[in-house]
């Protein structure tokens, strides 16, 4: 509801200007005078403007690294920024390098499971009264791997 009210004063405003402006030069002096000091005293009650506070924009660490020069804040806080940039770098390699050490981990212990398997295998063959003719039969080697 106060919207379309808002709306209706913001036109009525308008088309009052239009005329005004249209009309400004046929206006008497005392007009002009009136209108200058009701405008004064508009101005002076006019509601403080709604300040538009802004939202917190993500930047990546390494955006504003090494931007700030010696003489622009100072050698000091210059050499604190170059600092800061070094660690902000490191502080994102962490979790790429946790994550390379973690594959190799888990390509590493699938190998050696893999290297186990093979080893019981080997050792079953060899423990094995068997001839080695008998694991050079197809039918053989599928009577294997449903037995295992």
């Amino acid at each position: 509801m106060s919207n379309a009210l808002d709306h209706k004063e913001t036109e009525f405003a308008l088309k009052v200007r239009r005329a005004l402006d249209e009309n400004i030069n046929s206006l008497p002096a005392a007009s002009l005078d009136k209108l200058a000091a009701a405008r004064r005293t508009a101005i002076a009650r006019k509601k403080p403007e709604k300040v538009a506070v802004a939202a917190p924009v993500f930047a990546p660490a390494l955006a504003g690294a090494g931007l700030a020069g010696p003489g622009s804040l100072g050698q000091a806080s210059s050499d604190h920024a170059g600092k800061r940039g070094r660690f902000s770098r490191l502080a994102l390699a962490w979790p790429l390098l946790a994550l390379v050490i973690g594959l190799a981990g888990i390509a590493y212990f699938e190998d050696q499971q893999r290297t186990a398997e093979l080893a019981d295998i080997d050792a079953a063959m060899l423990s094995d009264t068997l001839p080695l003719d008998a694991y050079l039969d197809h039918g053989f080697n599928a009577y294997l791997t449903r037995n295992h």
